[in-house]
């Protein structure tokens, strides 16, 4: 139980552990949604995945969100919550710390279970922490740094992480004392005032860099091959199983690829979610052959997954990036974030934009170990973005 007074009245508020999402009613959580919440943080998002068992004990992401309520004179009223889950390994979080599960098992520290504050499978940046628009957003984080800490130590837990909050919430995180880690990923972003079309986003670019994407450009039309965003009215069940197929042909082809969507979460989205869908899909003589799994909210296209029936020249940098950076442009868009990794995207006009961690550690010699690490990797990642940035603005 949580204290804290406001205009001079006396205020309760409790931080509760839920073990499901459907705990809490979807119109309490979606009500603390702000403008540019992400859309994998929505009830139904998370909702899905559950019910889809593509989190649980099995894949090492067991739910246990923070719900913070007041005691109102009416009854109790959710103000904040947080998607949370007990980690025991390290897959599917795209802040890689398998490192420091090395070193601290090294040190005779148990790494896991561990807590994290993230969307699973999804480096896609966003708020961690819900706040209901009538709270203090920064002070409402502190309470949730503060009951991470607690949590942390009542459950003999290594440690707490949030990963890929907002820039905002990111320093938030870090002035309530958690460790901050910074990443890279490629976006595209879109210009004030927007491009007209895609050849006014190519006069940014070298030439020889224009040159190269008109040529990739045109090969889908050579080999007979259409590229599309699906309609609303597209979105069946038997699309979503055809969606599932192509998911699975990219994580079954690496040996560290795991099939963490299940084909009935698939089928969820389509019933449920598609007002979000933005699925791309080739397709020759009427087949599909390849598709990218893509969600849009508030003018940010998100970019997920790939996966292709066959292997045709240039069809990935198609469906994944040229296709989005154009539907961007058609509709004014102001972001595409395809995801996370590759410096392939550099030549496609991506440019590397830093991603956020928070990290609390409760042992204070690892802690000590992997401050000086983190400080060292942000000099690296602010030097590397910075060179980047600049290199581009030249060209």
């Amino acid at each position: 139980m949580v204290h804290a007074r406001a205009e001079g009245r006396r205020l309760t508020l409790s931080l509760r552990v839920v073990p499901r999402i459907k705990d809490i009613p979807r119109e309490s959580w979606d009500a603390l949604l702000r403008e540019g919440s992400s859309p994998f943080v929505e009830h139904t998002w998370l909702d899905c995945l559950e019910e889809a068992k593509c989190v649980g004990e099995a894949a090492g992401w067991i739910p246990n969100h923070l719900a913070l309520y007041e005691e109102t004179a009416s009854g109790e009223k959710l103000v904040a919550a947080a998607p949370a889950y007990a980690k025991t390994n390290s897959e599917g979080e795209f802040v890689f710390d398998w490192s420091w599960a090395d070193l601290a098992n090294r040190m005779g520290i148990a790494y896991y279970p561990k807590l994290v504050l993230a969307v699973p499978f999804t480096p896609a940046t966003g708020d961690r922490v819900l706040v209901h628009p009538d709270r203090d957003r920064i002070e409402t984080i502190t309470v949730f740094a503060q009951a991470l800490r607690t949590l942390a130590k009542e459950l003999e837990l290594s440690s707490a992480h949030v990963l890929f909050p907002r820039e905002d919430e990111a320093r938030a995180w870090g002035e309530a004392g958690f460790m901050m880690r910074h990443g890279v990923q490629y976006h595209w972003s879109n210009r004030a005032p927007p491009f007209e079309d895609f050849e006014d986003f190519l006069k940014t670019l070298p030439q020889k860099k224009r040159t190269q994407i008109r040529r990739e450009r045109k090969q889908p039309a050579m080999d007979g091959v259409e590229i599309a965003t699906l309609r609303p009215d597209e979105y069946t069940r038997d699309v979503a199983h055809a969606m599932y197929a192509l998911y699975t042909t990219t994580v079954d082809k690496y040996f560290y690829g795991r099939r963490y969507m299940k084909k009935r979460f698939f089928e969820l989205l389509v019933e449920r979610f598609r007002d979000r869908l933005a699925w791309v899909v080739a397709r020759k003589d009427g087949d599909i052959l390849a598709s990218a799994f893509n969600i849009k909210k508030d003018g940010i296209i998100y970019g997920r997954y790939w996966g292709a029936h066959v292997e045709m020249p240039f069809l990935h940098f198609n469906v994944c990036y040229y296709h989005g950076v154009d539907q961007a442009i058609r509709e004014r868009d102001t972001t595409f974030n395809p995801g996370a990794g590759g410096e392939h995207k550099k030549v496609r006009g991506f440019l590397p934009t830093i991603t956020y961690s928070a990290h609390h550690i409760e042992d204070p010699r690892f802690r000590g170990v992997l401050e000086s690490f983190l400080e060292r990797e942000r000099r690296g990642v602010a030097a590397y973005v910075a060179e980047e940035r600049a290199a581009a603005l030249k060209a």
